[in-house]
């Protein structure tokens, strides 16, 4: 990057405008952060009632009414569009085809508002830094719009400008679907829906990750780091002094997309090597990285110079070493035909936490899946197919599995897709297999066994000498008379109790006896005034002891026939 161009100061930095109080955030930091009033909510949910009765949706849509619905609606529905493309265990596969359109150009905001955008988050003009930019977009989505243009210094870069007002729209569609969530978990408190709430978060949470540019520049550098010991990968270069939070300045790539196979030949590439070098380092990404493009679909791969460019890192996937070591042994385990082991890993998933209520239903759910995918070769596994059955049942059985183990499932069914269309010769899950099996040498194999095995030696090491001075202290207590311990018996509860009713009718029957001894005396004594021939005294500890004899039988029979009905 050439010291000439100024540095730009990005003017929508809303850290600027966080507050922090004694007593926590106030309430509505979120609305005069993205300036939400009541009545603009009003007017919003107004204008969603209306498109929504325009479209009929309470009588039903179509595949085609409901992505026409959603992209009236705007971005915020274009966007949960989108993800519902991916989602096939929730909505019929031909809304999700029909939705996967949502991907295509959306119409294009005008030249001059691209340029007052640039000009006033650069704070300065726009010629200071660009000596050219095309009037025409390269594309135009729902959240933003690539234009192509030159630097002063001449580079040929791409320039990805947001749509002003975007984060702000869908901001006050999130506020909306909050306010709806927290209705909903007041009036059906016991069932599903309170993950309603949950769900809005999340769903926020992708929002903000994917307007904020200056998290795709870090992952285009980072992407660029993965790639460079291959050849044959590559990603566009950002310029991360021109990068902010709504625009994304990065390198112009010239190439032929893999969605136009007759150009790629005519041009002398071989497609089946392309398909294979692509699913191999895809495999790569996901499997021995964790860090992967979770948006691979044509128009976001392009062949230059022998090279395979992807572009557009704003979706992006992360998998810990953890997850992805259990996504191997459950592959296996399938192919295995191994139901333990394939429950096993699934529980590993959720951590220690992980209590199936009814641990043979779960099994019996995982045959029903060992059946249909455990019988074909491993070569022939659809994993993206196994990993979206895997987590509806998971589901089921109240299991949480890593919300990025469900992006591996999209992603990867988006790669087949294009695969089966483009370049049909090439078998996806045959090269994840083989790369699974080959991934690691046996030399490699051991020296991560030696290094797993030296990390834990080294934390069981410092927890035992954790202990011994725990020990030590509890020693030095012990002989000052300070040490107390709290003793919980396991199964202990019901003994005790019984040992407690039997020591209160003990109790009451010494009372008892008691009683009538005392009024015998009073009776032989003869003291006055007296009642029937009996000393008041006398007459009423009879009474009482014959009330309080009642009352030990009742309770010993009605006790009794309790417990024979356990």
């Amino acid at each position: 990057m050439s010291p000439d161009i100024p540095v730009p100061v990005p003017v929508w930095d809303t850290t600027q405008n966080e507050t922090i109080g004694l007593f926590g955030p106030r309430r509505d930091d979120f609305a005069a952060r993205y300036h939400l009033t009541r009545r603009g909510k009003a007017k919003r949910l107004a204008q969603i009632v209306r498109i929504v009765n325009h479209f009929d949706a309470l009588k039903g849509l179509t595949p085609v009414k409901m992505r026409l619905m959603f992209e009236a609606l705007g971005p915020t529905f274009v966007k949960v569009g989108q993800i519902l493309s991916m989602r096939s265990e929730m909505l019929p596969q031909s809304f999700c085809d029909e939705l996967a359109k949502l991907r295509a150009d959306a119409d294009p905001m005008p030249y001059e508002t691209v340029l007052d955008t640039l000009a006033a988050e650069y704070g300065r003009p726009v010629d200071e830094i660009f000596s050219h930019i095309d009037s025409k977009p390269l594309g135009s989505a729902s959240l933003a719009q690539v234009h192509r243009a030159t630097l002063v210094t001449g580079e040929d870069v791409a320039v990805k400008v947001q749509r002003p007002g975007v984060r702000e729209t869908m901001a006050q569609d999130v506020s909306i679907m909050r306010s709806i969530a927290k209705g909903a978990t007041k009036v059906f408190r016991n069932t599903q829906i309170v993950d309603l709430k949950g769900v809005v978060e999340e769903l926020w949470d992708t929002f903000q990750s994917e307007t904020d540019f200056l998290v795709e520049a870090r992952n285009l550098a980072e992407f660029k780091r993965f790639a460079a010991p291959f050849k044959y990968m590559d990603c566009p270069t950002p310029y991360p002094d021109l990068c902010t939070e709504h625009v994304v300045v990065m390198e112009y790539v010239e190439g032929i997309s893999v969605s136009h196979p007759g150009k790629l030949i005519a041009a002398g590439y071989d497609l089946n090597d392309i398909g294979t070098k692509l699913v191999d380092n895809y495999a790569t990404q996901i499997l021995d990285d964790g860090f992967f493009h979770a948006d691979p679909h044509p128009g976001n791969i392009i062949i230059r110079g022998g090279q395979i460019v992807l572009i557009d890192l704003g979706m992006t996937g992360r998998l810990d070493a953890k997850t992805r070591a259990v996504m191997k042994e459950m592959i296996f385990a399938v192919a295995k035909q191994d139901s333990p082991q394939l429950a096993d890993g699934l529980l590993r998933f959720a951590g220690a936490e992980a209590d199936p209520a009814d641990y043979p239903s779960l099994l019996a759910d995982l045959d029903t899946i060992v059946k249909e995918y455990g019988t074909v070769d491993l070569a022939d596994l659809d994993i993206a197919a196994f990993i979206t059955a895997l987590t509806n049942l998971a589901a089921r059985h109240g299991i949480e599995v890593p919300s990025t183990v469900t992006t591996v499932g999209r992603a990867l069914v988006t790669l087949e897709g294009l695969l089966d269309e483009f370049i049909p010769n090439v078998n996806m899950i045959e090269i994840i297999s083989k790369h699974i099996a080959t991934s690691k040498s046996p030399k490699q194999m051991v020296t991560d066994e030696l290094k797993s095995l030296g990390v834990e030696g080294h934390e069981a090491l410092h927890s035992a000498l954790g202990a011994m001075s725990e020990l030590n202290v509890a020693a030095r207590m012990l002989t000052r008379g300070q040490l107390r311990t709290n003793i919980e018996l396991v199964g202990s509860q019901e003994p005790f109790q019984l040992l407690s009713d039997m020591v209160n009718r003990l109790t009451m029957a010494l009372i008892v006896v008691g009683l009538f001894i005392g009024s015998s005396i009073v009776y032989y004594a003869g003291m006055k005034p007296i009642i029937f021939g009996i000393p008041i005294v006398g007459f009423m500890g009879y009474v009482v002891a014959f009330v309080l004899g009642c009352w030990i039988v009742a309770d010993i029979y009605l006790k009794g026939r309790k417990q024979k009905r356990r």
